[in-house]
Parts: C-alpha cells; sequence; structure tokens
C-alpha cells in the first residue's frame, strides 16, 4: 500500500514483497446504505463508482507538489497513477479513460487489465517512460529516487501528493487529484459526495454501553511478521470513527508499529483484532491467529472478534473509505458473519 502504511513500514515491505495490494473476501451479505452502493457488511464493492457530468480538464495548470515543487500540468490524456488509493481518486473523478497504467495496489476491477509499471512496489521508470504519460501522480513513498528522478529528466510533470494518515485527509487528497487533473469542480464534488457518505455511516453506529478497544495487527505469516499498530499507524482515525478506542495507541504505543509480544498484547487488552484480509490469510485466518502468543488471551482472542478488510482499501482513506468504515461497524457490532 503506498500510502501511509507504506511509509511505516517500508523496511517490513521489503522483506515482505508479496504483501499488499490483493483484494480478500471476509463477511457476510449485508447491504450498504441508502447514501452509497451496496456492500457486503464485511467487503468493499471490487468497483470504483465514478461521478458523472464531468467536465473536461481546464488546462494548463500550474500547482504545488507535496515535494516542494511547482508542478506544472499542459496534459491529462494519457495519466499514471503510482498507488491505489490515487488510481481511486482518478477514476472517481470520472477520467479513468484517461489512466494508461497502474500501480501493483490497484486492484479495484476498472483498474485490473492496465499495465503494472511497479515492481514488488518500486517504480519502473522504463515501464512508465514507454507508456509516454502526460502527468504522473505519485505518493511521497513512491521510489526509488532515481527511477523518479528518470521520470521528471524526461520532461514528464510528477505531481507528489501528501500521504493519507486519516478521514481528514480524504478531502484535500482529492482536491490536490482534482486540481492537477484540471477538474477543480469535481473535486469539490466529490469531496463532498465522501464526505456525505462518511458521516452517515457514521450515524449509523449502532448504540452501545462501551467503547470497544480494537487493535490494529499486520501480519505477514509467509514472513513471519507480526505487528501491533500504534498512535502512527494510520488506522486510529478509522477505529475511532466506528466508534472505538485504538487499543495499541491507548496502552502507550506511540509509534507506528511494534512487534507483537505477550506483555503487548496484555497491555493493549483489544476487544477486537482489525487485520487486512490478506495478511489474516496468512496466518491461516481466525484459527491461526489465536495460535500467535499473547492473541488467544486478550478479550478478543477469546472471542474470536476479529474484524477484516482488503489490504488494498484499509487505510487509503480515499473515496471509498465510507464503504471501509461501513464494513468495520458491520463486522465490529455484529452485523457481519461470525467466523
Amino acid at each position: 500500500m503506498r500510502t501511509h502504511l507504506a511509509g511505516a513500514l517500508l523496511s517490513v515491505l521489503a522483506l515482505t514483497l508479496t504483501a499488499t495490494g490483493c483484494t480478500g473476501t471476509a463477511g457476510a451479505s449485508g447491504t450498504g446504505g441508502a447514501t452509497g452502493p451496496a456492500t457486503s457488511a464485511g467487503a468493499v464493492d471490487d468497483r470504483v463508482e465514478p461521478l458523472t457530468g464531468v467536465a473536461a480538464p481546464r488546462l494548463p495548470v500550474t500547482v504545488d507538489s507535496a515535494d516542494g515543487r511547482k508542478v506544472t500540468v499542459t496534459g491529462a490524456r494519457r495519466i499514471v497513477p503510482l498507488s491505489g488509493s490515487l488510481s481511486e481518486i482518478v477514476f472517481t473523478l470520472g477520467l479513468g479513460g484517461r489512466v494508461v497504467a497502474r500501480d501493483i495496489t490497484a486492484t479495484f476491477a476498472q483498474a485490473r487489465k492496465l499495465p503494472v509499471v511497479t515492481r514488488n512496489h518500486d517504480v519502473s521508470a522504463e515501464s512508465v517512460l514507454s507508456l509516454h504519460p502526460d502527468l504522473v501522480v505519485a505518493e511521497e513513498t513512491s521510489g526509488p529516487a532515481e527511477a523518479m528522478d528518470q521520470i521528471r529528466a524526461a520532461g514528464v510533470p510528477v505531481l507528489v501528493v501528501k500521504p493519507a494518515a486519516g478521514l481528514t485527509d480524504v478531502g484535500p487528497r482529492i482536491h490536490a487529484v482534482a486540481a492537477a487533473l484540471g477538474v477543480p469542480d469535481a473535486g469539490e464534488r466529490l469531496t463532498r459526495r465522501a464526505q456525505d457518505r462518511i458521516e452517515a455511516v457514521r450515524r449509523s453506529i449502532p448504540a452501545h454501553a462501551d467503547r470497544p478497544r480494537v487493535a490494529f495487527l499486520y501480519l505477514r505469516g509467509s514472513a513471519a511478521v507480526y505487528l501491533i499498530g500504534g498512535a502512527k499507524s494510520g488506522a486510529t482515525s478509522l477505529i475511532e470513527a466506528a466508534g472505538g478506542i485504538d487499543a495499541g495507541a491507548a496502552s502507550g504505543l506511540d509509534k507506528d508499529f511494534t512487534a507483537i509480544t505477550t506483555e503487548a498484547l496484555a497491555k493493549a487488552a483489544p476487544d477486537a483484532i482489525l487485520v487486512m484480509s490478506k495478511g489474516l490469510e496468512s496466518v491461516g485466518g481466525v484459527d491461526g491467529l489465536v495460535k500467535i502468543p499473547g492473541v488467544a488471551q486478550t478479550p478478543a482472542g477469546m472471542k474470536r472478534r476479529v474484524v477484516s478488510v482488503e489490504d488494498g482499501v484499509l487505510l487509503n482513506y480515499g473515496p471509498r473509505t465510507d464503504q471501509v468504515l461501513r464494513s468495520i461497524v458491520g463486522q465490529l457490532y455484529g452485523d457481519g458473519e461470525k467466523r
């Protein structure tokens, strides 16, 4: 995932090349609210929902890039977004027909057949340039730096977008991409839609006496990577929006991720565990998860209360975040299928 998680886990991802970007399945059937497309309680819709009636891009424009550069965009007919999150934004702005390539983490249906220009999360400058893009949209974690410099040296504008760390980043990221593509009005529309849908999910949270403590665990069984998220993991905002408490952060873990220990789990004492679906699969499902030392002794482990969301969307903080939040709420409060 080329967003907040990618930056936090850069060294881990070097060891786990098969880590993110795959869509998993978790949860049961259900329907989404009236403000958004129907999804199951435990799965995010595999397709993005583009805006309709979007005007043609008004270019050229000069915008601020998150790397401190001024970027002038003169054309937007051949766009290369370098993360799944950025791809979602471009497609949802109604400009998916102009996207000519994808990052490995862009796995939603409309993007799936596009050529991949990353290898194990590293950008291939040669692959990007072979597609003759007129704009590359990147994350701060997109790299290596040499590849990005090679793309710039070829005269291709590269817009770097600030990373997403929480719900408040949804609007600014949409605005940044929309401004660079010359469709600021569409950016306003999409931001309003995303915010309205997120608020609708928050209003739907059932009344409950206590706020559940939720621990975000990052798991990659094939590489024996077992981490618990802290205050900088990127999941705190979602957990709190779902009416919970980030158990890792509340227990004093102020970094992004810390190796799981029995002591750390005991101190966090989660009532529920949030995981990425591929991570859960990598440890053998819930049966394997509770075998990780310390998990079975937590309230979450004893009740097998596990919430799983697809890797490629969990921390994207983009146009489908309302669906992610709806999935978490549905599973956390019992609407999702018990595993």
